[in-house]
């Protein structure tokens, strides 16, 4: 597949990065020709130095023969031109742009985008993504991750695995003998950096960061059984009334109203429009490293601190800070990735990286076969996936434990209809049935062939 990526910041360059590893003929733009080249000497690429939106440098970047463009530039109407111009000129197939201001995406405007005007196919707004994926980890205390399926049925969590864990040194085929009515799946480990996917015969150790499949009901034994008790926030302060803080407290409001929620807001214009904003929050103006105004939202007697500021250093010291007095979770928003290392020897609970979010809801749209939708975990090591199966596929009509399935591959789960089945080794694959995979990076292409539809089909 070829591909033109405009923007070589930090999303650009991940997603460049990932789809050139999976063999896409990848082009990335940028007006800066240090990025630009930069991009090119580290990744398996072609780097243009040049202004997306002009039709000289998408023909440069060979337009009239890609298969998509991804339009991820710091500026939403170069973004958008971008994909106009490619449409226009060129009839790229495929035209996804990341947008942030919120007033193109008023449901007033939907009619802005479609082909009549401004021909984007699909958009992505990093703001409201990130905060519909902070507010999934706060419905889930002691999870670092959530991802739910299925009109949220199933559930792959994310969770870290500490000393005082009950199933430590337990291989994985004992804990299905031992809770055989327990409905989870592990799928995956971060072992000190290094992803695995697991077998019957792995076991746990302190310190590993897991990934499981889960019923919804079901997610609760399962976040003690690895040693998770923590109780879903019921008093929360939010720092930073920004566009992620703004729709972060909607969604908190709307879905949990017993929450009591406080947003501080360092500028007082913007908490006065905050406060216009909620319904039932109380706004406070003020700094978020000012220890009186952290005592005044009642920090001590908080049960989650989220840290949302423009500015990482903020975050991360108003989440020590906020921990330092009582608080009891931390989730901090980092953009630089260099700090997530360190971040949890430090305390913080939840990192939440815009640019995982952001690519995350990209590769949705770019991924081949019958791929549904795509989650990229651990900065592009691994993902989690929801294909469809087809009559051909060499999956169907055989039990699990009988397919001799890639090495980086493993079922969580399958969909049937309304049902929802986690996998076993008798469980058998339907034509038509949704499954979800988790799968490490260098897998990717194996699962897109074996979801792919043949001719035979036909």
């Amino acid at each position: 597949m070829k591909v033109i990526v405009c923007g070589a910041g930090l999303v650009g360059t991940t997603i460049a990065r990932q789809l050139a590893a999976e063999g896409n003929e990848v082009t990335m733009i940028d007006v800066s020709p240090d990025r630009a080249n930069k991009a090119a000497e580290s990744y398996d690429l072609r780097g243009i130095v040049g202004h997306a939106s002009h039709p000289n440098v998408l023909e440069q970047a060979g337009a009239a023969d890609s298969d998509m463009l991804i339009a991820v530039t710091f500026a939403d109407e170069v973004n958008m031109v971008a994909c106009e111009v490619a449409h226009a000129l060129f009839n790229v197939p495929t035209k996804i742009a990341r947008i942030r201001a919120q007033s193109y995406l008023k449901p007033e405007w939907a009619d802005l985008f479609n082909d009549k005007h401004i021909s984007i196919d699909y958009i992505i707004s990093p703001e409201i993504e990130v905060a519909r994926a902070i507010h999934r980890r706060i419905m889930t205390p002691g999870a670092f991750d959530m991802i739910p399926f299925a009109d949220d049925k199933l559930r792959l969590i994310g969770v870290r695995l500490d000393d005082d864990c009950p199933v430590l040194n337990t291989p994985l085929r004992q804990l299905t003998e031992l809770f055989p009515d327990l409905a989870i799946n592990i799928c995956g480990i971060n072992r000190n950096g290094a992803l695995l996917v697991p077998d019957a015969d792995d076991r746990l150790e302190a310190g590993d960061e897991i990934y499981f499949c889960a019923l919804k009901d079901h997610v609760q034994r399962g976040m003690r059984l690895f040693g998770h008790e923590e109780r879903e926030a019921r008093r929360i302060v939010l720092c930073g009334g920004g566009n992620i803080g703004v729709f972060l407290a909607r969604e908190i409001e709307a879905a949990q109203p017993s929450v009591l929620l406080k947003v501080v807001e360092a500028n007082k214009d913007r908490a006065e429009f905050v406060a216009g904003q909620l319904k039932n929050a109380v706004v406070l103006n003020g700094d978020s490293l000012d220890m009186d105004i952290l005592n005044e939202a009642k920090i001590g007697s908080a049960e989650a601190i989220i840290a949302l500021t423009n500015d990482d250093e903020v975050n991360i010291l108003t989440s020590l800070l906020a921990k330092r007095a009582g608080a009891q979770r931390a989730i901090t928003l980092v953009n630089n990735p260099a700090y997530e290392p360190l971040i949890g020897s430090l305390g913080v609970d939840v990192v939440v990286n815009p640019r995982s979010t952001t690519v995350s809801s990209i590769l949705q749209h770019v991924r081949r076969g019958r791929i549904r939708g795509v989650y990229s975990l651990m900065d592009g090591a691994a993902e989690v996936m929801e294909a469809v199966a087809v009559e051909t596929s060499a999956l169907v009509g055989r039990p699990l434990a009988e397919l001799n399935l890639p090495d980086g591959i493993m079922i969580g789960a399958i969909i049937r209809g309304e049902a929802v089945m986690i996998a076993r080794g008798d469980s058998e694959i339907e034509a038509g049935d949704r499954v979800i995979l988790f799968v490490r990076r260098d897998a990717v292409k194996k699962v897109e062939k074996l979801f792919a539809v043949r001719l035979e089909f036909f």
